[in-house]
């Protein structure tokens, strides 16, 4: 991939904020406005993480993708030079960026950062070096080693080349020794070129997987999107993916 030099500190990011934060009993806000620093209650306090994400990521246009509470991300964001794309239903990390398809359609950059929401402390010079990555490979992970991998994705790699991204879902039910060889988990934070993602955002938005989920309190089938399934379609592509 060719980058002008007038770019090259340049680069467009793009914040998966849409989401409830099911999983966090007793909070009805969203996740991204959580305080890195509590004061009382574990749900108030300074430091938005959103904020603290949009501090540290490199200069380009910033978009966040909103859905639960939208109206609270837009305060907090109001003073900040941010665009807003609504995913009209929760359809999965996918579906938001299906939802923000007019954002990589209209940018002037070639390189973009995506990451979720609820990432925080992530240096400026770790994006960029993600960014970097783009020169020799399609799409860049960062990855990390955490003390305990429960509920978190996991990268099946040879060497530094990753080859797919497992849900906790399925590994979680391995064998042991398969779980050990498999000890890089996925940050859900990506870089990738333009051109190549719009590319396979059409190839994703032909591929839903229907799930069943509770909503108001009945269960029903929905069709969603998951961004991990881009890492397989590249793959099949024979396209280099590196995790950082």
């Amino acid at each position: 991939m060719e980058f002008n030099l007038k770019d090259k500190q340049r680069t467009a990011s793009l914040i998966l904020a849409a989401g409830r934060g099911s999983r966090m009993t007793g909070f009805e806000g969203n996740k991204t406005l959580l305080p890195l620093i509590a004061t009382g209650s574990s749900f108030e306090g300074d430091q938005p993480i959103l904020l603290h994400i949009l501090n540290r990521l490199p200069p380009g246009p910033k978009a966040a993708v909103v859905h639960h509470r939208k109206e609270d991300i837009i305060r907090v964001t109001q003073s900040l030079d941010l665009s807003y794309f609504e995913q009209p239903q929760l359809n999965g990390t996918g579906g938001a960026l299906i939802a923000a398809r007019r954002f990589l359609e209209n940018l002037d950059v070639d390189r973009l950062i995506v990451t979720m929401g609820d990432v925080p402390l992530v240096r400026r010079t770790t994006y960029l070096k993600l960014v970097d990555g783009l020169r020799d490979h399609t799409l860049m992970i960062l990855g990390f080693h955490p003390s305990d991998k429960k509920q978190y994705g996991v990268l099946e790699m040879v060497e530094m080349g990753v080859k797919r991204i497992i849900e906790w879902k399925y590994w979680k039910d391995y064998p042991m020794e398969r779980q050990r060889e498999l000890q890089i988990c996925n940050s859900g934070i990506y870089a990738a070129g333009r051109t190549d993602l719009l590319h396979y955002l059409e190839i994703l938005e032909e591929h839903p997987h229907i799930v069943r989920k509770e909503r108001d309190g009945k269960m029903v089938e929905i069709e969603e999107y998951f961004i991990t399934d881009l890492v397989e379609f590249m793959v099949a592509d024979d396209k280099d993916i590196l995790a950082l």
